[in-house]
């Protein structure tokens, strides 16, 4: 079998790393504080992650959905003003998103060619992995994959076709993504009947019209049909509910699909490229477990207010630390600017505390939320507000659970810009009253 080489080729690289929980977040506080978190958002490199995580979780990953930089040799911003017209990118309000910019191939194929192999280590015997790229490197991914998995193993080299404009006029535009899937052994799962569809119209008025339609093998057309190995979705650009700005950011339809196919309730799924979070925004609405990893700090911001919002299970944020002798797996420590007090009123309520906003905490604020009883390690999230998508402003104003103890509500805030903010606020003393 052919097999790809280039000098620099090295199939595993050794990062001695443990994974440090820095927040246990409660969507609308369900299961606040002890429901068990089945889930986690890592902050690091994914190399360094994915060798914390095998003690623990290799051949336990069901399905692993990766979308690594493309080759493109871009750099792509993150869009994180409000109210935009989506006509006028000149008008944009523009930060870092992600590069995805190499020295050259080779660079390329260093990154990635380790973590394919890590992430073949971690997959269970009967999972698959979904490699999402496009025409920069597409093709040599392929022969790294029938390296690793086989070359028996592909199950689909599937096309999402989008639309939309292009600069393009010397060739045929390019609107296609390719999907390489492949799985660990010949015992995998599939659903065909979870991603079923309707037979296009014409296809039912030719079966209605004559028995010599089909050859004359007549699916059945209440079932549906198991779709082509070519699919359209809507870009995200089209998808105004959906779009958070951060860029490349992946159509939820399109996950859902191979998350139905290829997973089952209950099971682990994986995503070490996860930018805006979307595989486990769609993993945590389908009833699965998710892991979901990126090096950018915006991301993993991204991710914690989506998932808080959209969301409703439990999850950890965890950041990987490097020992020793490592390679940097990013980054060690938080760094919150501390806010005073006096920016925020407490008041005592129902149940609980109403917290409210200074007016001057609000520009740009994207998400704030509130652990009741901060011990000072690992915040315990049970209160998220979050901006709802195309609106200037976040609520000013939530109900904090009043915790008995002596411990402070710690309020945490996160701006557009990818600043963090936090305050400790004594709880008022008893009784109705306000500070």
């Amino acid at each position: 079998m052919p097999v790809l080489w280039w000098s620099s080729k090295q199939s595993t690289a050794r990062i001695s790393a443990a994974l440090q929980t820095e927040s246990l977040v409660f969507p609308g506080g369900k299961g606040y504080p002890d429901a068990e978190a089945l889930n986690s958002v890592i902050l690091g490199d994914n190399l360094a992650v994915m060798s914390a995580l095998l003690p623990a979780y290799a051949g336990r990953i069901n399905l692993i959905y990766a979308d690594p930089p493309f080759y493109t040799n871009r750099r792509y911003p993150a869009r994180i003003g409000r109210g935009e017209d989506s006509r006028r990118p000149r008008d944009w309000k523009l930060a870092e998103g992600y590069p995805d910019h190499w020295r050259d191939l080779d660079a390329y194929l260093d990154m990635l060619y380790p973590r394919l192999v890590l992430m073949h280590r971690l997959l269970a015997p009967t999972g698959s992995l979904y490699l999402h790229l496009d025409w920069h490197a597409n093709a040599y991914a392929r022969v790294l994959l029938d390296e690793i998995f086989g070359a028996e193993r592909l199950l689909n080299e599937i096309i999402w076709v989008y639309h939309g404009p292009s600069p393009i006029r010397s060739a045929f535009n390019r609107k296609h993504d390719t999907i390489l899937a492949y799985t660990k052994s010949e015992r995998y799962t599939f659903n065909a009947d979870a991603v079923r569809q309707p037979y296009d119209s014409s296809t039912v008025k030719a079966f209605a019209a004559t028995p010599k339609a089909g050859f004359g093998k007549k699916p059945n057309l209440e079932r549906g049909k198991v779709p082509e190995d070519w699919w359209y979705f809507p870009v995200v650009a089209r998808l105004h509910r959906e779009r958070t700005g951060y860029p490349t950011q992946k159509p939820q339809a399109l996950l859902e699909r191979i998350l139905l196919a290829s997973s089952n309730p209950g099971d682990l799924v994986a995503d070490f490229f996860a930018g805006s979070g979307t595989m486990a925004v769609a993993a945590a609405q389908l009833g699965r477990n998710y892991i979901a990893s990126d090096v950018a700090p915006r991301a993993v911001q991204t991710m914690r207010a989506r998932l808080a919002g959209e969301t409703t299970a439990s999850f950890k944020v965890q950041m990987v630390q490097t020992q020793p002798g490592g390679e940097d797996g990013l980054p060690q420590s938080s760094q919150e600017r501390q806010l005073s007090p006096e920016l925020f009123s407490r008041e005592i309520v129902e149940g609980g505390v109403r917290i409210t906003l200074d007016a001057s905490l609000l520009p740009n604020l994207e998400y704030w939320e509130a652990d009741p009883a901060w011990n000072g390690n690992v915040f315990r999230s049970a209160v998220q507000v979050v901006r709802p998508r195309r609106k200037l402003l976040t609520a000013d104003q939530a109900h904090v659970p009043l915790v008995p103890g002596s411990a402070p509500i710690c309020v945490r805030l996160i701006y557009a810009n990818g600043e963090m903010a936090q305050a400790l606020l004594a709880k008022p003393a008893g009784g109705a009253g306000s500070l």
